[in-house]
């Protein structure tokens, strides 16, 4: 996986929260430890919050924290949070003056949406706190 991902970003940053979920963690922290900007970390952070994954508290005490317990986070959760597709699927709509041409996207399309799903139910067999243990 990329390093620059968001998804990428996301796991590594709720694996090391998994390992102490009541610690919050502040934007430049976080970014810091990633080697990316505060700004991309909020921004990734916030569809997490948006999702119910996380909560984010400002002021000197504030900073970022896990909603839920990590045993209930599945990478499938983080991973539809931040609508980011690691197959890439092409419009099903998309018409072309060329049958074989129609027929050859259709068929690539149910072909990819299948992997698209089987990726989702495989994420979802692991947890948020499965990632931080396998750390220690």
């Amino acid at each position: 996986m990329k390093r620059n991902s968001r998804l990428s970003l996301a796991l590594h940053t709720l694996g090391h929260m998994a390992g102490e979920p009541d610690r919050a963690r502040t934007s430049a922290d976080i970014a810091a430890h990633a080697g990316t900007n505060p700004v991309v970390v909020r921004r990734v952070l916030g569809r997490l919050r948006e999702a119910g994954l996380l909560t984010s508290e400002k002021g000197h005490a504030g900073g970022w924290r896990l909603a839920r317990a990590p045993q209930t986070i599945t990478l499938a959760d983080v991973y539809l949070a931040l609508d980011e597709r690691l197959i890439a699927t092409g419009d099903k709509t998309d018409t072309s003056d060329c049958s074989i041409e129609y027929a050859l996207h259709r068929r690539v399309a149910d072909v990819m949406q299948d992997i698209e799903q089987s990726l989702i139910e495989r994420l979802a067999t692991t947890t948020i706190a499965d990632v931080g243990d396998a750390g220690h």
